[in-house]
């Protein structure tokens, strides 16, 4: 009996992996961390290898299978697929492959449907995101009744990543971008990757506050908490959680940019074989 309750108890006080394709995930986490202060977290960003947009289904699937080698060698009992790209062409092989519990990224779609007044919401994505089978799905789904275009945005997760988020580029990007959706009658945007809500406030500069922006940070995290309770993995402990990072990419380059967009500072590490 003693073995068995120390073996739950270090499962519960294990952490929460949490992997994107770079950055953008900081949008998920920071959601996980305020839902889940106890919590402890491993981050890794694939900036090595970012962005996913141009990539194949395999060459995705590769990526985040490797992660998930790491996040499970670090016990990790938990795994949030915090990409809306990688959810999309490699959330199901996942879970057919390991036995941990992921949680992915659904847009927004129906509670944007909900929104809408003009009955026209514009999803803003990436190029592979967009083609994948999930969100044509989804949209079948939930979006029947109402007009959904997708937009194509090649470009921006390249700025979330290097921290520009208000400069000439950026706002270049987002003004062409947004402007066929306006033009045709949007009045609520998806932000379909987890990169985008970082461009949240220059995105209402632009397309101004009576456009709605939805993204799915919150509602992930709150699956999230439904999981642990389900699964009895919510940690023991009442101090607060730890964060450790890791990247594919240059620490250096993550410390930096990565600070900015999580607003403390961000000690990386390599992550290793992968």
């Amino acid at each position: 009996m003693a073995i068995g309750i120390f073996m739950k108890t270090m499962a519960s006080n294990a952490p929460i992996g949490v992997f994107d394709s770079g950055l953008g995930g900081l949008s998920v986490l920071r959601e996980l961390v305020r839902a889940l202060p106890q919590e402890n977290f491993i981050y890794v960003a694939d900036s090595g290898h970012c962005p996913y947009g141009g990539k194949t289904q395999d060459e995705i699937v590769a990526r985040a299978s490797a992660i998930t080698d790491f996040l499970l060698a670090s016990d990790a009992k938990l795994i949030v697929v915090a990409c809306n790209t990688a959810t999309i062409a490699a959330v199901e092989y996942l879970r057919a492959t390991y036995s941990v519990s992921f949680v992915g990224m659904e847009p927004a779609v129906k509670p944007a449907v909900a929104a809408t007044r003009s009955g026209i919401i514009g999803v803003l994505a990436t190029g592979a995101a967009l083609k994948g089978e999930k969100l044509l799905r989804l949209i079948d789904r939930h979006a029947s009744a109402v007009t959904v275009i997708t937009q194509p945005c090649p470009g921006l997760v390249e700025q979330v990543e290097i921290g520009d988020l208000s400069g000439p580029e950026t706002r270049r990007l987002l003004t062409n971008y947004t402007q066929p959706l306006l033009t045709a009658g949007a009045d609520t945007l998806v932000l379909g990757c987890t990169h985008y809500p970082f461009l949240r406030d220059t995105l209402v500069d632009i397309v101004g506050p009576d456009v709605r922006l939805l993204d799915t940070g919150e509602a992930v995290a709150r699956r999230v908490e439904t999981l642990l309770a389900r699964e009895s993995l919510q940690t023991s402990s009442a101090a607060s959680g730890r964060i450790d990072w890791y990247t594919s990419g240059e620490p250096a380059t993550m410390a930096l940019a990565g600070a900015r967009l999580w607003g403390a500072p961000v000690s990386a590490r390599t992550v290793p074989q992968t």
